[in-house]
């Protein structure tokens, strides 16, 4: 089972771009699992997904992240006038985000909101904590759309209202009695990563204004799982 971590990084072939939407002011692309968005430390890393939007759309600019074992919607701005735009509407909360995950376990309530705070944890970074006293504000609100009694896996739909590191992987292990996601190769325990051969987290909706027209607009990317 082909795990993703960057001592080995082992990005998906480049089958060219899943554009989901471009224009002369942004574009939005699907990032597929196990390629960083952003080129990591080292010529072994250059691989990326904006690296390779630039050879088809050489102003390409990154506005946000994700990480590089969730795959789905990523935005970019063409030229640094539209990256400023579109990268302030992400800091303001302006741009609605919705996730697909699969998690260990039967998430007993049907909806509701995890609030907890986090803060890297420096001696185990790149794995998050929570931190009552230091941690930033971290807010996710969530909903069950499947249970699996079988497979004894729920599947969400996770709406976060902040941007903080790994936050929906940490607020799920800290939801009710903890629901990792599956997949997860940092947080989950052996039985829940064993059960996925990949992170089962894909970013599938935004809702954003047009950094020109101010027209609202709305992406979809059904999730590959």
């Amino acid at each position: 089972m082909q795990r993703h971590n960057l001592e080995h990084y082992n990005p998906p072939p480049d089958t060219g771009l899943s554009v989901i939407y471009a224009d002369s002011c942004l574009l939005v692309l699907d990032k597929p699992s196990g390629l960083l968005s952003v080129p990591g430390r080292g010529e072994d890393k250059a691989d990326c997904l904006i690296s390779r939007a630039q050879k088809v759309y050489p102003d390409a600019l990154t506005v946000h992240r994700l990480d590089m074992d969730t795959s789905g919607l990523v935005v970019m701005g063409r030229g640094p006038e539209m990256q400023r735009a579109l990268s302030i509407a992400f800091m303001d909360r302006k741009v609605k985000k919705r996730y697909i995950a699969v998690v260990d376990g039967i998430v007993e309530s049907n909806s509701g909101t995890v609030d907890l705070p986090l803060i890297i944890d420096w001696p185990n970074r790149p794995r998050q904590k929570v931190d009552f006293d230091e941690g930033k504000e971290a807010i996710t609100h969530y909903r069950v759309i499947l249970r699996d009694t079988g497979r004894n896996i729920s599947r969400m739909e996770l709406d976060p209202q902040t941007g903080r590191a790994h936050q929906l992987r940490m607020h799920m292990l800290h939801l009710e009695s903890g629901h990792p996601i599956l997949g997860d190769d940092i947080y989950a325990p052996p039985e829940a990563l064993a059960k996925a051969d990949r992170l089962l987290l894909h970013a599938s909706r935004l809702v954003l204004r047009h950094p020109v027209t101010f027209e609202e607009m709305e992406f979809e990317a059904p999730a590959p799982f």
